[in-house]
């Protein structure tokens, strides 16, 4: 499924998230603040985000839900005012029965085709093994050789993965990029509002009143009233 509103402008930065609302959850702020600015942001959804939740995999019992996660994509897509939104609907929760290299050339696809300033993506040390897989991929597609369009690389963080990870594992998530989207917090809250299926009650992380206290500490953290945390990879002027 593929949504897109309007023509490239300014500069071109692409988020690739694992799962519908994944990309809302982590940057939908800042996704919302860098349109307004005249970028162009698109998003690229790996997996379809349902069919874990069944014993067995199968997309035919489970299209009405997939539908309306692929649609809640397109409709916060819009809230935010992505340029695109592309789900490709990979295995739920199954991305590591997938062959990484296959993984990374359908990102490496996308970047060719949009050749992006900016990649932003999971924080590598999530709790769910499709943030962790993308990642990877992401990290691998975007190796810096010569000539690669892409000059930034963000991580992101997920309310109900990020936290969730044993820091026995590695190393916390620990921003070092704020983006302050004092502004555009509410866009962020609406665009939450349409994955329902996705959103949980006080006091689960993946709330909305969570993620607005976590948007106001980052900003705290900061002396913003509400910001996005991500960890910069890689920067090149």
């Amino acid at each position: 499924m593929e949504y897109s509103s309007k023509e490239e402008i300014g500069k071109t930065i692409l988020i690739i998230a694992a799962h519908p609302d994944d990309e809302v959850l982590g940057c939908g702020a800042s996704i919302a603040k860098w349109s307004n600015a005249g970028d162009s942001v698109h998003i690229l959804i790996m997996a379809e985000g349902e069919t874990s939740r069944a014993e067995v995999r199968d997309i035919n019992l489970n299209s009405k839900e997939l539908s309306l996660l692929a649609n809640s994509a397109k409709e916060a897509g819009k809230v935010l005012g992505a340029a695109s939104v592309k789900v490709l609907g990979l295995p739920d929760n199954r991305m590591d029965s997938l062959d990484q290299l296959d993984v990374i050339k359908l990102i490496e696809k996308e970047i060719g085709r949009l050749r992006p300033h900016t990649v932003v993506t999971h924080y590598g040390g999530d709790l769910n093994i499709d943030h962790r897989i993308t990642h990877e991929a992401v990290v691998t597609a975007c190796r810096p050789q010569t000539g690669h369009c892409v000059q930034k690389l963000l991580e992101f963080e997920v309310a109900s993965s990020t936290g969730w990870q044993s820091t026995s594992l590695g190393a916390a998530f620990n921003p070092n990029w704020y983006e302050d989207v004092s502004d555009t917090l509410d866009r962020k809250i609406k665009a939450l509002e349409v994955y329902k299926s996705e959103m949980r009650h006080w006091p689960h992380a993946r709330s909305i009143q969570s993620v607005e206290n976590l948007a106001k500490y980052r900003g705290a953290s900061v002396g913003r009233n509400a910001a996005e945390g991500f960890m910069l990879l890689r920067i090149i002027r």
